[in-house]
């Protein structure tokens, strides 16, 4: 694992709600390659089935939607395009998609106000 990804984990496992953007075309139409969006932190156990998740399922961290959640298994995650990853329990972030037209930046400003007791990013994007 990069020192990216780890410092992402431990930045959402410390509560911190983070900007980021990550690579790749699975999860088209509903996230383009890098496109910036907002994580905040939630476990397997307040997923459920379409929420988009930052998580690690056999060894590789991903973005990628729940399809299914089982109180013995953890989560299913897949692909946008009908594969699936496997069944984890380390879910790490919530993803939420910046609307059209705003600032990145701007989104999680209101993320950070909404939710201040669970948030002390420094508005620093982490990639």
């Amino acid at each position: 694992m990069n020192q990216y990804v780890a410092m992402k984990i431990k930045r959402l496992q410390d509560g911190e709600t983070i900007l980021t953007s990550e690579p790749g075309n699975s999860m088209l139409p509903l996230y383009k390659s890098n496109e910036k969006h907002i994580l905040t932190p939630i476990s397997w156990e307040e997923c459920s089935p379409g929420d988009v998740v930052f998580s690690k399922v056999k060894g590789m961290c991903v973005t990628h939607k729940v399809y299914a959640v089982d109180p013995q298994k953890g989560v299913q995650v897949g692909n946008n395009k009908g594969h699936i990853n496997g069944w984890t329990k380390n879910v790490y972030g919530l993803a939420h998609k910046i609307p059209s037209g705003v600032k990145p930046e701007d989104e999680l400003k209101k993320y950070l106000e909404a939710k201040p007791e669970i948030s002390n990013n420094d508005g620093k994007e982490d990639v």
